[in-house]
């Protein structure tokens, strides 16, 4: 019975305890790009032939590492050459050893042909003592199994990688390790483990002694260990502390904020519906009011004016007294002509203030110019607010939203830029727009990445998001972007045609990035 309770729990808890996160698999294959075969080679004078091998990884686009001892039997016999043989279908170089640490069982290669490689990003700060590693290299027994003879070992094959977790760390031979069980071979020494986002957690060296019995654990030399010995030899590589974080939980917390926003922005209309509601009652009441002033005053006026025009006209004919011209006519004295004109004006003045009086749909009229001019001001506001000033130029400084973004490489915390209204970047790079998106789309001849950015000048949000591609994937996308020539800012249609021409290279991407850097915006000081 006790046995039978133990074991409803366990299956309960796996349905409730949440899962750790899943790896993407596209990190791991990006941080393969740079995991190499490190091959010994020897000649009898006409042919060169392998010795031994085992793995490496690039720290810098010309340098590797690997363990001392894949390189040992080099290092003893200058007759012996390292060979570097990329996964990815480039050519095989030479290396030369630049630093050994044999206290922890360390090498510094220096490619010494054309070869670049696209770096490791190395996690940075104390590792966990769980959760998942990878190991990425290239062990012998799979080359038999596979039945590769020498020239198959000198041509560019992708690396193995195997799945385990993380066990612990602990010093092991004077220098500190990584514990796990991520499956290594002879021929993944050297080579690099990885975390969930192809981050280099150390390097493998060696496994335990299980005797064939015991579970299988393997150990590999600390980053603490690895970057002391780049540091003393002159090598910064790329180094990442971040939390390890999947795309689908990024994207779900995205959903999360957008619905969030959405129904804000619902309250917010809702209340503003309610608020024009009160300001178009009230407008209304204060138009009645003063229309019907209006009116009353113009008719208790025209009504005076033509009482009195009524008066000075009677006057005018009553008190009338006939005199004789000098030319022998009889006319009215010059006084009740005057008095009869001003009567027949006062008259007039009635009529025309009594037509000019507002009628009922003044009142319209007024509530209109009302809120039109409310809402004018309300739409400059909102403009104001969208571009960051009225000369539709604004400088912005953004910052990293860690919260937001997945960053598996040392990257800037910060970014500025002036984006104008027609969606120009610092007066010369300008964005394509294309389903109300501003983005541009860089495509490096150096660099094995693609980097897609954009901007939402609305919501002040600026996004980097970067494609860890393979040589040939990279080439598609190069081709793409041969197509066409950015047009330069202020040029006519400049944004449109552009997001047009963008589309080739974004569809040759895969569906999701390796990296995802999210920037929350400000208008600088001064602007």
């Amino acid at each position: 019975m006790g046995r039978l309770l133990t074991l409803l729990v366990l299956l309960l808890g796996m349905f409730v305890a949440p899962s750790p996160a899943q790896a993407e698999p596209a990190d791991i294959d990006a941080a393969a790009r740079g995991v190499v075969r490190v091959v010994i080679l020897g000649s009898d004078g006409e042919e060169v032939y392998p010795i031994s091998h085992g793995s490496g990884f690039a720290v810098s686009p010309t340098q590797i590492v690997t363990n001392a001892h894949v390189i040992r039997d080099a290092l003893a016999d200058d007759s012996l050459r390292i060979g570097i043989v990329p996964s990815d279908g480039a050519g095989a170089v030479y290396g030369k050893a630049v630093a050994i640490s044999s206290r922890n069982d360390l090498a510094l290669v220096e490619l010494t042909g054309d070869l670049r490689l696209p770096p490791l990003t190395l996690v940075g700060g104390p590792l966990a003592d769980s959760g998942e590693s990878y190991a990425v290299g290239y062990p012998m027994n799979v080359d038999k199994a596979q039945g590769l003879d020498i020239g198959d070992i000198f041509r560019s094959q992708p690396p193995v990688k195997s799945r385990g977790f993380l066990a612990g760390t602990r010093p092991s031979r004077s220098f500190d390790t990584v514990l796990h069980t991520a499956p290594i071979a002879r021929g993944n020494s050297g080579g690099p483990l990885l975390d969930g986002c192809g981050r280099v957690l150390g390097v493998n060296s060696f496994g335990a002694d299980s005797g064939g019995s015991d579970a299988e654990f393997f150990f590999a030399v600390s980053n603490r260990e690895l970057r002391a010995f780049l540091r003393d030899n002159g090598v910064a590589p790329r180094i990442n502390d971040t939390e390890c974080r999947s795309l689908d939980d990024l994207e779900a917390e995205e959903r999360a904020r957008l619905d969030r926003e959405q129904s804000a922005a619902r309250a917010a209309l809702d209340n503003r519906s309610e608020e024009e509601r009160v300001r178009r009652e009230r407008a209304r009441f204060e138009a009645e009011m003063q229309v019907r002033d209006e009116r009353d005053d113009r008719m208790l006026a025209s009504v005076l004016l033509l009482l009195l025009g009524a008066g000075l006209i009677w006057w005018a004919f009553e008190k009338r007294e006939p005199v004789e011209s000098e030319f022998g006519t009889v006319a009215w004295p010059v006084r009740n002509r005057i008095v009869l004109a001003l009567g027949i004006g006062a008259v007039l003045m009635a009529l025309m203030l009594h037509v000019s009086r507002p009628g009922i749909d003044e009142i319209d009229r007024r509530v209109s110019a009302v809120m039109g001019g409310e809402a004018d001001e309300s739409d400059g506001a909102g403009e104001l607010r969208a571009n960051g000033s009225g000369s539709g130029k604004t400088d912005y400084v953004c910052t990293l939203d860690p919260q937001r973004s997945r960053v598996t490489s040392a990257q800037a915390q910060q970014v500025s830029f002036e984006w104008s209204a027609q969606g120009c970047v610092n007066g010369r790079t300008q964005y394509g727009l294309s389903a109300g998106t501003w983005s541009r789309v860089f495509v490096p001849n150096e660099e094995q990445a693609v980097a897609v950015n954009s901007f939402d000048p609305a919501r002040r949000i600026y996004r980097t998001e970067r494609y860890l591609l393979s040589r040939g994937a990279m080439n598609t996308a190069r081709a793409a972007r041969s197509k066409y020539s950015a047009p330069a800012c202020g040029t006519e249609d400049a944004a449109s045609s552009l997001g047009d021409m963008q589309t080739e290279v974004v569809s040759s991407l895969p569906t999701q990035p390796n990296e995802r850097l999210v920037y929350s915006c400000e208008v600088a000081e001064g602007d």
